[in-house]
């Protein structure tokens, strides 16, 4: 799978990974280190959660690792684009509510919906990707059909 990231997101990630094998590393390591003087590691409840976080941690950290080998930058463009594609940003029109929303299109690792940001393989992402202003998107849901028409493509 090919993961999406700005420059920015790269970044962002890069310094995450470095925090985890830096200092939780360190410091999950440690948690093991004093669970294991308590004696007893059959029945030691420290040391068993200790190595569940060490376990989380490396599986964190191969994600990231995963992520940033196979991840495609995204290329800021100058100007207005003719079609929506990952780094757009797009203002819909909601036809039944009778409002306007404005959504970025990221990759799934810096979506944040709360902000305006969706992924590329959300319903809404997936739907806007290669449409034009003016057109019109039907987007499934849970609670049945929204139609979104594009007022402008940034």
């Amino acid at each position: 799978m090919v993961h999406y990231l700005t420059p920015e997101g790269k970044k962002q990630l890069e310094e995450k990974l470095n925090y985890y094998k830096t200092v939780r590393r360190v410091e999950v390591s440690k948690k093991i280190g004093i669970a294991r003087e308590f004696g007893d590691l059959s029945e030691n409840s420290e040391y068993d959660s200790a190595k569940e976080e060490q376990a989380q941690i490396e599986g964190e950290i191969r994600e990231m690792e995963d992520i940033l080998l196979t991840c495609h930058i995204i290329e800021k463009k100058e100007g207005a684009s003719d079609k929506v594609e990952i780094g757009s940003q797009v203002k819909l029109y909601d036809e039944e509510f009778d409002e306007e929303l404005v959504y970025k299109i990221l990759g799934s690792t810096e979506s944040d919906p709360a902000h305006g940001i969706i992924s590329n393989i959300s319903p809404v992402g997936s739907a806007l990707l290669g449409k034009k202003k003016g057109d019109k998107i039907k987007v499934k849901t849970d609670g049945g059909e929204i139609v979104y028409k594009i007022l402008a493509i940034n």
